[in-house]
C-alpha cells in the first residue's frame, strides 16, 4: 500500500466545473511551503492542466452506475484511489482553500471519515416520505444518523469498504430517491453511521455549494486573468483577493438604499435593493465581478416572487422607475442594457 497521500478531484462536463478545479488547486498549492501529497485530477479534459503539477486520468464509464448517476463517480473514485493508497480526500471542484491541505490529511484517521461539515439528524429532514420509509425499511434510519456535505471526502484505506455499500445504496435506492440532490451525501453518511465517527474541515477551505454564481464569477475573473500562467507570482497573489465573503455595498449605504427604495411601489423595492448590490464600484476586482451576477439574481428573484417571467414593457418600467435610475447612477445603463438583453434571450445563465 502506497503511504504517499492523495488529494484527489473529479472535473468534468461544462467548462466553469474545470475552472473550479484550477482554481481549487492552485489555491491549495498556495497555501503550503512543503508538500508531502500528490494532487490527482480524474477528467474528460487533460490538456487544461498541463500547466500545474498534477497527475491526470480518464473517468471510467461505469462508475456512474446503472443509473448513470454521475455523483456517484466520487464514489467510485476515491475507491479506485484507496485501493492503492493509504489515505485519500476527494475534493469538490466548488471549493478553495485557505490552509494547507496538509491539515485535512492529519484527520484522516483509521476509524474517521472526514466530510465537509457535520449536518442535522436525517430524520428531522424534509426529505420525501417515501425515502425515508425506504431507509426504513433497510433499518438504517435513526434518530441519531446525522447528514453529512461531502464536499470533502477523506478516508483511510482501512475503511474504504464503506464506499462499497454507498455506491450499493445509490444503486438501489435510486428510484426512491427521485430528485433529492444529497442522495449521495445521504448514502455516505449512512453507510458511515455506527462504523466510522465523523470529522469535518470547514475551517480549512471554502464550499461554495451555497451563492455559487457569485464565487463562480470571482473565480472565473481570476481564471480569465491567470489562465496562461496559473502559477505565477500574480497568479497566486490574487488567489488570496478572492475571498469568502459576498460582496455587498458598505452597510450605511445599503440602509440609505434601503430607506430611498420605500418610495418605490412595494412589489419593485427588493428588486432594486438588490440591483443596487451590482451597482456599487468594489475596490476589489474579483468582487466587481459580481456586478451582473447580482442583477441576474436580482431578476430571477422578482420573476419568483411574481410566479412569471417580466414581458420588456414591464421590466423596461421597473428598470426606468425615477427613484432606481437615480440610485443606480452610472450603472443604470449597463443594469438596463444587460437584463433587458437577457430578457430578449429568454433565459438567465
Amino acid at each position: 500500500m502506497n503511504p504517499r497521500q492523495q488529494l484527489i478531484y473529479l472535473a468534468f462536463g461544462a467548462e466553469i466545473y474545470q475552472r473550479e478545479a484550477i482554481f481549487s488547486i492552485v489555491s491549495s498549492l498556495s497555501r503550503c511551503s512543503d508538500r508531502n501529497w500528490d494532487i490527482r485530477v480524474f477528467t474528460d479534459t487533460p490538456r487544461l492542466y498541463i500547466d500545474l503539477p498534477v497527475a491526470t486520468a480518464p473517468i471510467e464509464a461505469h462508475w456512474s452506475g446503472p443509473h448513470r448517476y454521475h455523483f456517484r463517480i466520487k464514489h467510485a473514485v476515491l475507491r479506485h484511489v484507496l485501493r492503492e493508497h493509504r489515505t485519500a480526500v476527494l475534493v469538490d471542484t466548488d471549493t478553495f482553500f485557505h490552509d494547507s491541505p496538509g491539515k485535512l490529511f492529519e484527520r484522516i484517521q483509521p476509524g474517521q471519515l472526514l466530510c465537509n461539515t457535520i449536518g442535522s439528524p436525517l430524520i428531522d429532514s424534509d426529505h420525501p416520505k417515501t425515502f425515508k420509509a425506504a431507509l426504513l425499511g433497510k433499518n438504517l434510519l435513526d434518530s441519531s444518523l446525522l447528514q453529512t456535505n461531502s464536499g470533502v471526502m477523506g478516508l483511510h484505506s482501512n475503511d474504504a469498504h464503506i464506499l462499497e455499500q454507498s455506491i450499493s445504496l445509490m444503486d438501489e435506492l435510486h428510484t426512491e430517491a427521485r430528485d433529492i440532490y444529497s442522495f449521495e451525501e445521504i448514502c455516505l453518511a449512512v453507510s458511515a453511521h455506527g462504523r466510522l465517527r465523523l470529522n469535518e474541515c470547514p475551517d480549512l477551505l471554502h464550499h461554495y455549494w451555497s451563492r455559487k454564481s457569485q464565487f463562480r464569477a470571482k473565480i472565473s475573473a481570476w481564471y480569465e486573468k491567470h489562465q496562461c500562467a496559473p502559477l505565477s507570482e500574480a497568479a497566486l497573489g490574487d488567489i488570496r483577493n478572492v475571498t469568502v465573503h459576498l460582496p455587498r455595498p458598505p452597510q450605511p449605504l445599503r440602509g440609505l438604499h434601503k430607506i430611498a427604495t420605500l418610495a418605490l411601489p412595494a412589489e419593485q423595492r427588493q428588486f432594486a435593493r438588490e440591483s443596487l448590490y451590482g451597482c456599487y464600484r468594489y475596490p476589489n476586482e474579483f468582487d466587481r465581478a459580481c456586478t451582473t451576477v447580482w442583477w441576474e439574481k436580482a431578476l430571477e428573484n422578482a420573476e419568483r416572487r411574481k410566479g412569471h417571467r417580466f414581458n420588456a414593457h414591464s421590466l423596461n418600467r421597473w428598470l426606468n422607475h425615477p427613484v432606481l435610475r437615480t440610485l443606480a447612477g452610472s450603472f443604470h445603463h449597463d443594469l438596463t442594457q444587460h437584463l433587458c438583453k437577457l430578457r430578449s434571450q429568454g433565459s438567465i445563465p
